[in-house]
């Protein structure tokens, strides 16, 4: 049955390639760009166009659009993205933690804000160029990694709704990015060629600490230097305000010795970073909080794969549920850096189960 799918469009070869398989499909397809950050420059106070929205990347989805004939909608969540993404991506480097605000990104805006929008003008399904895929299985709809792992994006996808993966398409979770590619040269879209985005698309330059100084000013001014010590809590040098490192940090450091050191902790109410040999920087068992499932009827303790950032492998894991939402998780073998802030993500072989935030 023909039905109609809003479909995310970034002006970049992914979503192009989504749209057209929407449409190969059999579909009635409408193309949508959010406009999420503009950056405003310090000195000049001149607005800065982000890579989430660049004039580029908007008439890039629209020629896409044009050429088939789809109503394209380029739509501002800015004020969404600042209170669900950018507010926590400055609130948990403050607390001396590192941040994953493509989470947020998704589930709040991609996905909530996205799904209440395409609500409001008739839409049965919301469609993005992740790599990623949404199985039928048994009744229940359950999300998978890609089929080309190297590109897989189901890490940044755990907090969504798991009611929201019956109106969720990923039309290229079934391709590699080489046939992604292809594809588009294929049909000649006008983004075939388009380079891809940054991560962290409000963040230019990746230089975290002065979006820092730049959104928060006045916080920022509190950050002050401190001392780094050792693990036996002797002092070895001074740090640059600790916003600046995270865990598992080993450059930037300003020290030498004769093996290299790594940041183990931050501690923002006492101004110190600590720093400890490889070696001591891994651990077997971490807390985590904020919870979500996206499957029903799970018990506990899980006896599961276990994944602590968007680029390592998954590890086996049992997972506790200890009160409310938080997790307690022990891996067999021991992993390096785990870092509060992150998000720890579950899986069952391919399935995503859940997630957290790692304490």
């Amino acid at each position: 049955m023909k039905k109609t799918v809003l479909v995310a469009m970034s002006g970049g070869v992914d979503s192009s390639v989504a749209l057209h398989r929407v449409l190969g499909m059999g579909h009635d397809a409408v193309g949508i760009t959010m406009k999420l950050w503009d950056n405003v420059d310090p000195i000049t106070k001149t607005i800065k166009p982000s890579l989430c929205n660049s004039a580029d990347a908007i008439n890039g989805a629209k020629l896409v659009c044009d050429r088939f004939g789809i109503k394209h909608y380029t739509i501002n969540f800015t004020d969404l993205f600042k209170k669900y993404v950018v507010d926590d991506f400055v609130d948990q480097y403050i607390n001396g933690r590192t941040p994953n605000p493509c989470v947020k990104c998704n589930s709040m805006i991609k996905w909530d804000a996205l799904i209440k929008f395409g609500s409001e003008i008739g839409i049965d399904y919301i469609a993005t160029g992740h790599y990623a895929r949404v199985v039928k299985q048994k009744e229940i709809y359950v999300l998978k990694q890609a089929i080309d792992k190297d590109k897989d994006q189901s890490y940044m996808l755990w907090d969504i709704k798991k009611e929201q993966l019956e109106k969720t398409i990923f039309p290229i979770g079934d391709l590699t990015k080489k046939e992604v590619r292809d594809y588009a040269i294929k049909y000649d879209l006008e983004t075939a060629n388009r380079p891809e985005s940054q991560d962290l698309c409000f963040v230019l330059g990746d230089d975290y600490n002065q979006f820092l100084y730049e959104i928060v000013p006045d916080k920022m001014k509190n950050i002050k230097k401190g001392n780094i010590k050792n693990e036996d809590g002797e002092i070895v040098g001074t740090h640059d305000g600790f916003t600046k490192y995270t865990i598992g940090q080993r450059r930037g450091l300003g020290l030498s010795f004769p093996e290299p050191r790594y940041v183990k902790k931050i501690n923002p109410i006492n101004n110190t970073i600590t720093i400890a040999r490889k070696d001591s920087i891994y651990s077997k068992e971490c807390k985590a909080e904020e919870m979500n499932l996206l499957t029903n009827n799970l018990k506990f303790p899980l006896n599961i794969n276990a994944k602590i950032r968007y680029n390592s492998r998954s590890s086996l894991a049992t997972v506790n549920k200890t009160n409310n939402n938080t997790l307690s998780i022990k891996f067999k073998e021991p992993q390096l850096a785990i870092t509060p802030g992150q998000s720890i993500v579950f899986y069952d072989k391919e399935q995503v189960i859940g997630g957290a935030i790692i304490k």
